[in-house]
């Protein structure tokens, strides 16, 4: 199996194949498409570390560095950056394993921003915060 680097396998959150739904009516996978993959692994994370729901606030910052393509495994690692009073920041990684030769790429990665919120949708305090 050939790589680039290895992705952080310890923080494996989320996983799936892009699939020709997953396109534009050019054939390529939609990036947007990325970005709600990388949102479910983020919050997924937040959630466990917040002990409760959350909600994405903000994208700090996001970069696509190669094309993903229809038949490419995706997964998504992802960490805990840092963690303010009702926010947490999210580090994502989304690789992709080829089907074809098993080559491993880094696809995109960012930085999100989870608020940690209660019953009433309102932020609340992140324990241990």
């Amino acid at each position: 199996m050939k790589n680039e680097t290895l992705p952080p396998i310890e923080q494996l959150s989320l996983r799936m194949v892009a699939m020709p739904r997953d396109t534009n009516p050019s054939g390529d996978i939609f990036g947007g498409w990325i970005v709600s993959l990388m949102d479910i692994a983020g919050g997924t994370v937040a959630i466990h570390a917040s002990k409760g729901r959350v909600v994405l606030a903000a994208i700090n910052q996001m970069s696509f560095l190669r094309p993903v393509f229809v038949g490419d495994e995706v997964s998504c690692y992802a960490y805990v950056d840092s963690v303010g009073t009702t926010s947490m920041s999210v580090h994502i990684e989304a690789w992709v394993r080829r089907p074809k030769g098993g080559h491993i790429h880094k696809v995109t990665e960012g930085i999100f921003t989870f608020v940690a919120i209660d019953e009433a949708r309102k932020p609340r305090a992140v324990p241990n915060a």
